[in-house]
């Protein structure tokens, strides 16, 4: 079986491109490496790319330098998660508080992990989780 590295991309569709940009760079402190009328690209820790996209700005092919990039799209709430390091919880959860970010679950995962749960400004579920949620 050919290897996998891990995910590069994850996308997120939005009503409001310049909101959402806000958002998540206020919030997370994302870098932006990418910002066009149609999408933004934003640094996650280094390793991985947050996409959002304008709702709708993607259901014709896009040509790019190099090739076409096929139409996609999603609709509805969507959730992501975000790796944290256990030490960071509280830190994090004043950090919601401070940016007037209400809570809207906490799970303590059998495995030892938490995860906390709280929405975004279109509504899609975004969870910070500790280690131990997953095997890994």
């Amino acid at each position: 079986m050919p290897r996998i590295d891990g995910i590069l991309e994850s996308s997120l569709y939005v009503a409001d491109l310049p909101r959402s940009r806000a958002f998540y760079r206020d919030l997370f402190g994302f870098e932006l490496l990418m910002d066009e009328p149609r999408m933004c690209a934003l640094d996650v820790a280094g390793r991985q790319v947050l996409l959002l996209f304008l709702e709708g700005a993607s259901e014709e092919p896009n040509p790019v330098p190099g090739g076409v990039v096929p139409r996609h799209g999603a609709g509805g709430r969507i959730h992501l998660a975000f790796s944290i390091p256990t030490d960071e919880l509280e830190a994090w959860k004043r950090q919601l508080a401070a940016n007037g970010i209400a809570l809207e679950s906490t799970v303590h995962a059998p495995r030892g992990g938490t995860s906390i749960y709280f929405r975004d400004p279109d509504g899609h579920l975004i969870e910070l989780a500790t280690p131990g949620l997953w095997r890994w």
